[in-house]
């Protein structure tokens, strides 16, 4: 497209250079090529742009005019991400059931629907218009799968789950499987069975190798839009809110509730039964043991509020400095009782 008929896709204002030249593609700024557009959000990398091979930038509202056309946009990050969704759109299967797949002679497939090879879908499942099943997908018996959702290869979709639209799971991700869960009877553990479901609302992302238990009665449900990373747990009868982020190797157990835009960092973990309010984030590597408020920022192990952890940590850099000091005090001391 044009760079003119790109500025109006991303709503942004073209300044500098001619509205007409065609644009070939878009890319980062390390990878900038001739006729590409590139994004920065500070001077610094406009200047970096400048000597760049990049015909256009994305770039704020109020950066300084530049020796390149720029795309002025509120926010260039998102104008970015818009204009990579534009030139790069994602491949499609063709609809079709390919000839190796197994598919319940009572399943319902929606308009458009694709079954890649050797997938399976089971007895009474029903799979919404445009959903494409990618290689080796097992889909369990009675499972709902909404429009336009993608299933990545290897992906197992345990009976009774259902999801919403505009879904996309990740290769080898298991939805549905069974939780942890036994009572010890004196001599052994004893399997408590789940009985309940996943809900999977719509336009939620699941990433690569994710495990998302049933409920043991009830749901266990993911809220729309809501985005988790890869190698992901989460456990039987958690609530997830609208909009979440779980970054990749979060732990959360049991009936743990999160609220809407709730944000989790690399390995936190939330141990069961715990609430986290609406807007509150858990660092990397944080261990929440207790409920954490609306819009609080929680770290550390146990996670505590982020001021009260970052001055403990302040003052456990000063820990070898405190022992060299009160040993010598104990000598002083010691001296001092003998003189005495």
């Amino acid at each position: 497209m044009t760079l003119g008929e790109l500025a109006e896709l991303l709503g942004a204002e073209l300044s500098g250079g001619d509205g007409n030249q065609q644009v070939l593609g878009v890319s980062g700024l390390d990878s900038a090529a001739p006729g590409h557009v590139t994004y920065v959000e500070d001077e610094r990398r406009l200047t970096a742009a400048e000597a760049g091979p990049a015909l256009a930038v994305i770039a704020p509202m109020g950066l300084r005019a530049a020796k390149k056309p720029l795309l002025r946009a509120a926010n260039p990050r998102l104008a970015f991400a818009r204009a990579l969704a534009s030139f790069y759109p994602p491949s499609r299967m063709s609809p079709g059931v390919d000839p190796t797949a197994s598919v319940a002679k009572d399943a319902a497939l929606g308009e458009g629907v694709a079954i890649g090879p050797y997938a399976v879908i089971g007895e009474g499942a029903k799979l919404g218009r445009g959903t494409q099943v990618h290689a080796l997908v097992a889909i369990g018996r009675g499972v709902e799968i909404g429009a336009d959702c993608v299933i990545h290869p290897h992906v197992a979709i345990y009976e009774g789950v259902r999801v919403g639209a505009r879904v996309i799971v990740h290769a080898g991700s298991v939805i549905g499987s069974a939780g942890f869960g036994y009572v010890w009877d004196g001599e052994q553990h004893v399997w408590l069975p789940h009985v309940g479901v996943v809900i999977v609302e719509d336009e939620v992302e699941i990433g690569a190798n994710t495990t998302i238990d049933r409920a043991t009665t009830g749901q266990t449900v993911i809220g729309k839009g809501t985005k988790i990373d890869n190698l992901v747990q989460v456990a039987h009868n958690s609530l997830i809110g609208s909009n979440c982020l779980l970054a990749g190797q979060v732990g959360i157990s049991g009936s743990v509730k999160l609220g809407d835009g709730v944000v989790l960092a690399g390995q936190a973990g939330v141990s069961d039964h715990v609430e986290m309010g609406e807007g509150s984030v858990g660092a990397a590597g944080a261990d929440i043991i207790r409920d954490v408020k609306p819009g609080e920022i929680v770290l550390g192990r146990p996670a505590r509020r982020i001021k009260e952890q970052m001055r403990i940590d302040a003052a456990a850099a000063r820990l070898p400095d405190m022992v060299r000091e009160l040993r010598e005090l104990r000598k002083r001391v010691e001296e001092l009782e003998k003189k005495l």
